[in-house]
């Protein structure tokens, strides 16, 4: 049985692989759903961009599969990615998550989300809203690329340098520029869809809707 996802388009490069009519593992056909509904797509929930936020940083030193594999486990670790909950988190839930084999169990990635929850929040306090300060990095409307082939897409930007910088200020961790960067492609701050891909003219048409 073929997964639930497009079988005769082209996809950039890093989300495709062998024909989808082959032997798929759980892990490619996330991937594949990922790249054709989330990639590159606006968002502005704020409880999204932090769930972002918390699985980029998850990722440092592995690979996106990886993290997309283990999001459900996330999601149920981190109860569903409430950051007024992770905030309040104690040495005994730091310790269960530790154990919890559904998600990375490194200790400074674990610790980093409450310290990340916390922050988020005053971010909020701040400017109303996190997605009222993110957007800020790019003007409040995504950067719209016309890459020809995935060799060209950066690892990172001076939009990615600048809001490493401040964020790294305001107390967060695992906030590296190419980390933000990542997390940018993954919240349609930035359309990196290579102009080959079918999702890059969707995007950019979602990108042309998105809130001012």
């Amino acid at each position: 049985m073929l997964p639930d996802v497009k079988t005769e388009v082209i996809r950039c490069s890093w989300a495709e692989g062998k024909p989808l009519e082959d032997a798929w593992s759980e892990g490619k056909i996330l991937e594949l759903q990922y790249h054709d509904n989330e990639w590159g797509v606006p968002v502005h929930d704020d409880q999204i961009l932090f769930e972002f936020l918390i699985l980029e940083g998850a990722q440092a030193g592995l690979s996106w599969s990886t993290i997309l594999n283990k999001r459900e486990g996330y999601r149920q670790a981190f109860d569903n990615f409430d950051y007024h909950k992770i905030a309040a988190y104690g040495d005994d839930k730091l310790q269960s998550l530790l154990e919890d084999a559904g998600i990375v169990r490194n200790r400074l990635k674990i610790r980093s989300a409450v310290t990340n929850a916390k922050a988020f929040i005053e971010v909020q306090k701040e400017f109303g809203s996190f997605d009222a300060y993110i957007w800020q990095f790019v003007d409040g409307k995504p950067i719209l690329n016309t890459w020809a082939n995935g060799k060209l897409v950066p690892a990172s930007t001076a939009e990615s340098d600048a809001m490493s910088k401040d964020l790294k200020k305001r107390g967060f961790k695992f906030v590296g520029t190419t980390i933000c960067y990542a997390y940018m492609q993954a919240c349609g701050m930035v359309n990196d869809h290579t102009i080959d891909c079918f999702r890059h003219a969707e995007c950019h048409a979602l990108s042309a809707n998105t809130k001012d």
